[in-house]
């Protein structure tokens, strides 16, 4: 991993960037894996199960190892932390979501032994389920593996 650029950098990076922003940026990660997805909801479990299937369906995280899925499960709630402003809340509290997402795995650390660590950031916008009514927000969320 490039490590002049961190993985809740990169993470963040990667979900406010333009699609011609992000031609110029990809070359730099080649030492992460990462993915990009958008979801919109006022249910937080499908914000939950959208990160989960991207991170599975991109082979970010092992199906079959528990400790996997737990850390990008942990990853997820406190990037959302960051989103709900620590009410982790949407429909309940008649909110809605609409957000761009990225997971980013990688070893953000010179020493090996630290090993690997996923992040999870998410930009987009937090408002009552009334079009005009949103605001922008932005959560990261990292754990290790």
């Amino acid at each position: 991993m490039n490590r002049s650029i961190s993985i809740g950098k990169t993470a963040i990076l990667l979900t406010t960037l333009s699609e011609q922003e992000l031609k110029l940026l990809s070359p730099t990660l080649d030492n992460v894996k990462f993915c990009i997805g958008q979801v919109g909801s006022m249910n937080m479990q499908k914000v939950i199960s959208a990160v989960e299937t991207a991170a599975r369906r991109n082979e970010l995280i092992h199906s079959g190892l528990y400790r996997e899925t737990h850390a990008l499960y942990h990853a997820i709630m406190e990037g959302m932390e960051g989103v709900t402003r620590g009410h982790l809340a949407i429909g309940d509290m008649s909110r809605t979501v609409g957000l761009r997402f990225a997971v980013v795995r990688g070893k953000p650390f010179t020493n090996e032994g630290e090993g690997e660590w996923i992040a999870v950031a998410f930009y987009g916008t937090i408002g009552a389920p009334i079009k005009g009514s949103e605001h922008e927000t932005v959560g990261l969320g990292i754990n290790h593996i």
